[in-house]
């Protein structure tokens, strides 16, 4: 059974930089250890002007 973990601001930076640098969330999640989708929500929930 996985554990919950809060994505820290260290997280959400290397989140900006991974899909800056053209990964897919799949590969974004894979190198974080989060999946997929809190991944694809983490982006869309910060894709205004004031987020990534």
């Amino acid at each position: 059974m996985r554990t919950y973990r809060r994505i820290a601001y260290e997280d959400r930076c290397q989140m900006y930089a991974l899909q800056k640098a053209g990964k897919t969330q799949a590969e974004i999640g894979q190198a974080l250890g989060f999946s997929q989708g809190t991944v694809s929500r983490e982006l869309a929930r910060n894709a205004g002007r004031r987020g990534y």
